[in-house]
Formats: structure tokens, C-alpha cells, sequence
């Protein structure tokens, strides 16, 4: 018997067994650091002359390893793999394949420190960052697998005499998972767990920064006996795999999280019908944020200046739910203000394997170089209080950044940064904050501070974003808790963790019998 799903606890790292146990697992992978990595193709492994080296953010001289990179006859070998696949895999009933989830998660969370160590070396997590991210991994494992199990029983249809109907979720086929760097074992295990679970088979392309923890979540499934060509493993370009996949018409539908400018790309691209496609691709999508904090009059400001800096700051900004606008009603901005700066001051930046460090580096050079491009314009566009220094002599260091006093139309205030900034705008009121921070292309995640039930209220009612908090930080979503996806270009609203995802993977067949 399942027990009803109950998200997994985070460590507390202030237990010194548990401190111990991942310093043991930070030993552990670095005695595994530099090995190659290979595509795995209908439970074939392939290594390949070329490589993607994957390196260290905080220590950019060293390897983590070397992955495969797939050419485009890596990409229809698999195609071709997966449908096979497919034709067996899908006969399976639903809550057959959930038990494959449920061993994935319990092989997961006995290696819960080994992957957050992994992360904490190939993406630059801090340990507490590095652990939520395993731990909601298994939260989506053990969550899909009884969503499986619930979307397999009966669905409910009004009767008919003289009629038998039924009305089942069948799964769509082969397709495609792009996940991005900066969840790469939780929203890498979701995406790819939600499709599969549901009877489709697929490519898992994981993102070129984070390949090896990619691979090693491909390990656990791979243990936990998922079939071969139900997921294969094929790291490589966008350009030369990447399109080819989208454009495929064998292709059946594409999950991606990244980017709006590369989700729009595989949206256009996907929408177009080739030769011998039989079906319009399906295309799930979870994009970018311009994500805003409101703080008004009556707030709680200690509160708020706490959930400002973790939401904007923590794993250094780089989450499509950061806070990079603090909205504040002038009556309070300036203490607002002063705290925030405060907070952030205090903040320890450093190779995250030690844990006094609460941030680490941005992912890469071209993450830091854009960044660094953003806080130049910020000085043009606002008053500088905090940060807006880098340092990529050996890792890729940015601190904290703050601009106050920025034009809600400014471009540090409209256009995603990915990283340790944050825009403070003056409003001269609550109706203006919320007016402000509907002003976007996006519509991710916002939060209230408030003790006004009016403003709560109406910020519930007309905060135009997917995911919205009140009196708490915009980040942090939990699988089941807070089912999360936004409006906009943000994406198509895909709520991950939530009740309808896995019916994003599914199309419903009714078939009637005269009795």
C-alpha cells in the first residue's frame, strides 16, 4: 500500500552526522571527477570521439568530466529506438509504470548527499541549495507515480441505458525532454518522470552545463529497471541535435524548460507540420520570469527584506522564480531599503563545498559576461548601493547586486537577468506596486507583503502570475504544495507538481459499446 504523498524533508545540516555524511559524499564524487560519460541509445552505450567537458563553476580549471555528444544519426538512432520502445512500454498499465517511479525515489534518496554533491561541484549549489534540489526530485517521483495511478482509474461519464462508455487516458508517444542547468536532477527528474510515467517513451537531451549529473540520474532510473529506449540519454548541441529533434516528424511532442528565447524558437518550430507528420507536436513549456516582491505600508519589514534577499540572491539569482524587483511603497522604501542592503552585505560568497558559503558562481562565462553587461546598464539606469563586482580569475564570482531608485520601464527592470541583481522601484501606492509589477512579459511568481487583507486580497485577484505568495519569498515552489508554472510568456502554464501535468503527456480516447 502507498502512502499518501508527503514532500521529502530538507537536512539540517546543523546535525553534525548529517554535515559528516555529505562531506563524505563531497569526497566520494571528487575521488570520481575527469571519467567519461557516454549517450545511452535503446540501453546501448556509445562514447564518442567528441566530448562536452563539463567544469567546475567556483574552480573553472577543473574537469567534472567529459560527456558524449551526440551528431544528428545519434538523435534518429534514437528516435527510432524510443518508438520501439514505445510499442511495449505504453501496453504497460499505468500503476505498473508508477512503481518504477516509486523505486527510482527510494534509490534516490539513499544517494540523496552523493547527488546534491554533485551538484554542488558541476552547477555551483550551496549545500542547502544542492539538497532541495534532490529532495524535490524525489518529490516528483513519488507525486507522478501516484498521479499515474490516479489518472488510470475510471474516468467518470454521465450513463446512458443501453450503452457501456469508457473514457481512458492513453499516452501520446515519443518525445522530447530539454530541462535547463539550474535544477538539472529535480526539474531534469520531473520533466523526463511525468512524461515516461504516463506511457511515452524519450529522448532526455540534458542541459551541455550539467551533463554528468544528468547522466548519473539516468543511472538511477537505468537501476530502477526502466525498460531500454523508454529514456534515452543523448547529450549534445541544440544547433545540431536540438532542431533536428524539434523539427522531426516523427517527434510526438517537446518538453522544455529554459530560456524565452529559446522556448519560442522550439514553439515556432515545432508548430510547423512536416512531410509525414501525422499530428500537431505538443509543446510544453516553462520559460523565464521578471518576478516581483511588493512591499507596502503595513508589512512586516524585517520579514520582507529577509524574503527579498533569499528570493533574489539565493543560488546567486539563477532561478526563473528570483525576486529581481523589490516593489515598495514609498512610505517605507527607503528602510526597506537599508535592511535589504544589510542583509545582503552579510551574505558569504565562495566555493560552495564549504558550507559557511551561502552563494557560490554563476554557471559559466557567458552567464557572467551577460551579467556583468546587465550591471553596466544598471549604472546608467539606477543608483548603485550594493555590489556590481565580478571576479572570474578562478571561479565565475559575481556579488550581490542592487540598483535603487530604477524606472518601472528601465531594461534591469523588464528583461530577465539570471543572476544576483535586483531593481528597487518606488510606488507611490499599492494600486501603483501591483500596476508595476503586472507591467512585464512574464507572469511567473510575485509576492505580497502586507497585513492589509484588502491589498492581499486584491493582489490575489488581479497579481497576474502562475505562482503567488503572500508574506513569504517568491521562490521555492514544493511538488503537490505548490503546483508551479506561470501565465504570458513565461510559458503554457504547465504547473509542475501539480494535478493536470501529467495530463499534458496523455490525450483521452472514449469508446462506446451497445449492450
Amino acid at each position: 500500500m502507498i502512502e499518501l504523498f508527503r514532500p521529502e524533508p530538507f537536512t539540517d545540516f546543523r546535525r553534525e552526522e548529517n554535515a559528516k555524511a555529505f562531506r563524505e559524499a563531497l569526497a566520494k564524487v571528487e575521488s570520481e571527477l575527469g571519467r567519461r560519460y557516454p549517450l545511452v541509445i535503446g540501453g546501448k552505450e556509445i562514447y564518442t570521439e567528441e566530448t562536452i567537458p563539463s567544469t567546475n563553476p567556483a574552480d573553472h580549471a577543473e574537469v567534472i568530466g567529459l560527456s558524449a555528444k551526440a551528431t544528428r544519426e545519434h538523435a534518429e538512432m534514437a528516435l527510432q529506438a524510443a518508438w520501439q520502445a514505445f510499442e511495449t512500454w505504453s501496453r504497460i498499465p499505468g500503476p505498473e509504470r508508477a512503481r518504477y517511479l516509486y523505486k527510482a525515489a527510494a534509490i534516490l534518496r539513499r544517494r540523496k548527499h552523493e547527488f546534491s554533491a554533485w551538484m554542488v561541484k558541476e552547477a555551483g549549489k550551496s549545500w542547502i541549495e544542492a539538497d532541495a534540489d534532490t529532495a524535490e526530485a524525489i518529490d516528483f517521483l513519488e507525486y507522478y507515480g501516484r498521479e499515474m495511478e490516479r489518472y488510470s482509474r475510471p474516468q467518470p461519464l454521465t450513463p446512458l441505458p443501453g450503452e457501456h462508455n469508457v473514457l481512458e487516458y492513453i499516452p501520446l508517444g515519443v518525445g522530447i525532454i530539454i530541462p535547463p542547468w539550474n535544477f538539472p536532477v529535480a526539474i531534469l527528474t520531473g520533466m523526463t518522470a511525468g512524461a515516461f510515467v504516463a506511457g511515452n517513451a524519450v529522448i532526455l537531451k540534458p542541459a551541455s552545463n550539467t551533463p554528468i549529473v544528468g547522466y548519473k540520474l539516468f543511472e538511477v532510473l537505468r537501476e530502477a529497471g526502466v525498460p531500454d529506449g523508454v529514456v534515452n540519454f543523448l547529450p549534445g548541441s541544440g544547433a545540431e541535435i536540438g532542431d533536428y529533434l524539434v523539427d522531426h516528424p516523427k517527434t510526438r511532442f517537446v518538453s522544455f524548460t529554459g530560456s524565452l528565447e529559446v522556448g519560442v524558437r522550439i514553439y515556432e518550430r515545432a508548430a510547423k507540420v512536416k512531410p509525414g507528420q501525422k499530428w500537431l507536436k505538443r509543446v510544453v513549456a516553462e520559460m523565464g520570469g521578471k518576478d516581483a516582491i511588493i512591499v507596502d505600508e503595513t508589512a512586516d519589514l524585517d520579514a520582507a527584506a529577509a524574503g527579498i534577499v533569499t528570493s533574489a540572491f539565493g543560488f546567486q539569482g539563477q532561478k526563473c522564480s528570483a525576486c529581481s524587483r523589490a516593489i515598495v511603497v514609498e512610505s517605507v522604501y527607503d528602510e526597506v531599503l537599508r535592511r535589504v542592503v544589510e542583509k545582503a552585505k552579510a551574505l558569504t560568497q565562495g566555493d560552495p563545498k564549504d558550507p559557511s558559503n551561502v552563494l557560490g558562481p554563476v554557471i559559466d562565462r557567458s552567464a557572467y559576461e551577460k551579467i556583468m553587461s546587465y550591471i553596466e546598464i544598471g549604472k546608467r539606469e539606477g543608483r548603485l548601493v550594493l555590489g556590481g563586482e565580478g571576479d572570474p580569475s578562478k571561479g565565475w564570482f559575481i556579488r550581490p547586486t542592487i540598483f535603487a531608485d530604477v524606472d518601472p520601464k528601465a531594461r534591469i527592470a523588464q528583461e530577465e537577468i539570471f543572476g544576483p541583481v535586483l531593481a528597487f522601484i518606488k510606488a507611490k501606492d499599492f494600486d501603483q506596486a501591483l500596476e508595476i509589477a503586472n507591467d512585464t512579459i512574464y507572469g511567473l511568481t510575485g509576492s505580497v507583503y502586507s497585513k492589509n487583507r484588502a491589498h492581499i486580497e486584491r493582489a490575489r485577484r488581479d497579481f497576474h502570475v502562475g505562482n503567488l505568495y503572500f508574506n513569504r519569498k517568491c521562490t521555492g515552489a514544493i511538488v503537490g504544495v505548490h503546483p508551479f508554472g506561470g501565465f504570458n510568456l513565461s510559458g503554457t502554464n504547465a504547473k509542475t507538481g501539480g494535478p493536470d501535468y501529467l495530463g499534458l503527456f496523455m490525450q483521452l480516447k472514449a469508446s462506446s459499446e451497445v449492450l
